[in-house]
């Protein structure tokens, strides 16, 4: 007996079974909360653009619901916990076709679920916090800027030249005074190496933190030998100061027996900068007194180093330096009578 066998049917049922299969799947739609995400600027084409979130690089999204089937969500929770997934958003003003001197309102959601990322996922986006992207867009125009070395602490290289001393770039046209300078980052190694050969660098502007952009071109920087920024000075009488803890402090007295030979002549070598600095430390020179110097039986008097008081902002740049041998004071521990108070003055 011969069979008919009808194909078409055939057809219809496998495809309403796989029809059948994908909507139960997508009754299954499950979401998905993904914390602390950021939305970065993109580098817009047109350098006399700036797009900022309220003068910020980037905006966090504390939280960001994502919707999809039950595998597909299954498949992001796993790679978000492994690290092999990392959400990295970017809007790009171009693209959104921004243009100066405007401020944009963004519904975060409908941003999101345009991403390149999120529709390779075959997610949508349902909610965003916040729920808007406020973003503003400045014009730049094209200013002289002054080229500025600073250290890696951030403090100006006073001995670097720099060749050309200026270089022109695109800065928010509001900018004015000490805004109006390109900086130059140099580590130690190379403040070294431009003693002896001209190093080239690209300066730098920080229109935000974070946003920064670099000049179109490199210029040259020299740097003097330390020694010829710095001159000789004299302080004539050193104010003295006693460091000592408060288990000292009102028990005992210190007299030094060398006064004469602590407060005399301090020759230093410094910045002018820097000697200004110095003269106004409330003391020159400070003896520091340990605990354990109350112990001590010797009839000869203790003997200990003084330490130069110098303005910890100018050592940090090597601006103030000792000119001459430290002094050995020598010194002994008074005990005090117990109802005699006499506290002396920590520097």
């Amino acid at each position: 007996m011969k069979t008919n066998i009808n194909y078409g049917k055939i057809l219809l049922v496998l495809f309403l079974t796989i029809l059948i299969w994908v909507w139960a799947d997508m009754a299954l739609d499950e979401d998905l909360p993904v914390f602390n995400t950021r939305v970065n600027i993109a580098k817009a084409a047109d350098s006399k653009l700036w797009a900022s979130f309220s003068n910020e690089s980037s905006i966090l999204i504390k939280k960001m619901v994502l919707r999809g089937s039950g595998s597909r969500i299954a498949e992001v929770r796993r790679k978000l916990n492994e690290g092999s997934l990392v959400f990295d958003f970017f809007l790009n003003p171009d693209q959104e076709r921004m243009s100066a001197g405007q401020q944009y309102v963004l519904n975060t959601a409908d941003f999101l679920k345009e991403n390149d990322q999120i529709r390779r996922l075959g997610l949508a986006v349902r909610s965003c916090e916040p729920d808007k992207l406020i973003v503003d867009v400045v014009e730049l125009v094209k200013m002289p800027l002054v080229v500025k070395c600073v250290d890696e602490e951030q403090l100006p290289v006073k001995t670097a030249t720099v060749e050309p001393a200026q270089v022109e770039m695109f800065v928010p046209k509001d900018w004015s005074g000490e805004k109006l300078s390109v900086k130059v980052l140099l580590t130690r190694r190379e403040i070294n190496q431009a003693r002896s050969s001209a190093i080239e660098k690209t300066p730098y502007i920080e229109l935000a933190v974070g946003q920064i952009r670099e000049a179109p071109m490199a210029v040259k920087i020299t740097t003097m030998p330390e020694e010829d920024r710095l001159s000789d000075y004299t302080i004539t009488t050193a104010r003295l100061g006693f460091a000592l803890s408060a288990n000292l402090q009102g028990k005992y007295k210190v007299v030094v027996t060398n006064l004469n030979e602590v407060i005399r002549t301090i020759t230093i070598r410094a910045t002018p900068d820097a000697k200004r600095a110095y003269d106004k430390m409330r003391y020159q020179v400070v003896l520091e007194i340990d605990d354990s110097d109350k112990d001590v039986k010797s009839a000869e008097p203790l003997r200990r180093e003084l330490i130069y008081n110098f303005p910890p902002e100018y050592v940090r740049k090597d601006e103030i330096a000792l000119n001459q041998q430290p002094v050995v004071a020598r010194f002994n521990l008074i005990p005090l009578p117990v109802a005699e108070v006499q506290p002396i003055a920590e520097p």
